[in-house]
């Protein structure tokens, strides 16, 4: 490790490239094996194609299939300052994504003015709202910020897969099995309008937190009954 203020050694500044060339290999080629499903992505592709944003959001411990289906898209998505965040902007960036740093601890409330400025200017970004570091599947105020900020809607979505690996992570992060089935829905648009009261802004978060647990509940139980 550096010290604050030295330059980085040739490690320190290859490893993050390294790792991430090798999760990104792996991830990519786990996700081309899938036997996958997705449903109502056509909403988010016609709002790209007409130039109207969005913000798409699920929980942070399923977001390797959702990378692999924005593969190339050129996608928004933010990613934390810290030393992991520099090993997922190397992974990112290689899945197609368009990068803001910047996290709740460090950078964030910059970062969340320049995503709500891209997806007013008609940029998809990808969030997840319980991220980087929890508490797992409580949705933060900031994806409810930046949507209203851009009057832009929150479009919840939900994944599974089956069988698939739950690391011992905060997030229970979940890896499909190489040809794993794999369900991924978008569910309706929520619009967070301007001037709402703090309480009304509370019943929205709630509502975006319950469509995704909803969602991702019906992505399992298609996985489970073998309908891919």
């Amino acid at each position: 490790m550096s010290k604050e203020g030295e330059q980085p050694n040739w490690w320190q500044r290859l490893r993050p490239k390294l790792l991430g060339f090798v999760v990104w290999s792996l991830a990519r080629a786990i996700g081309m094996s899938l036997r996958l499903k997705v449903l109502n992505f056509e909403q988010v592709l016609e709002r790209a194609k007409e130039g109207k944003g969005a913000v798409l959001v699920t929980w942070h411990g399923r977001s390797l299939i959702p990378a692999n289906v924005f593969h190339g898209r050129g996608f928004w998505a933010i990613i934390s300052l810290s030393r992991d965040g520099e090993i997922q902007n190397h992974i990112f960036r290689r899945f197609g994504f368009r990068i803001i740093r910047g996290s709740t601890g460090r950078g964030g409330i910059r970062a969340a003015l320049e995503a709500a400025r891209r997806v007013a200017e008609g940029g998809i970004l990808a969030f997840t709202p319980d991220g980087p570091r929890g508490p797992s599947r409580r949705v933060q105020p900031g994806a409810l910020f930046i949507a209203q900020k851009a009057k832009c809607p929150i479009i919840p979505a939900g994944v599974a897969a089956y069988p698939r690996k739950l690391l011992p992570t905060w997030d229970r992060y979940m890896i499909p099995l190489p040809f794993a089935r794999g369900v991924f829905i978008f569910g309706e648009p929520i619009d967070v309008p301007e001037g709402i009261s703090e309480q009304q802004f509370e019943q929205l978060r709630q509502k975006v937190e319950q469509a995704i647990n909803a969602l991702e509940e019906q992505a399992e139980q298609m996985v489970r009954a073998k309908r891919v």
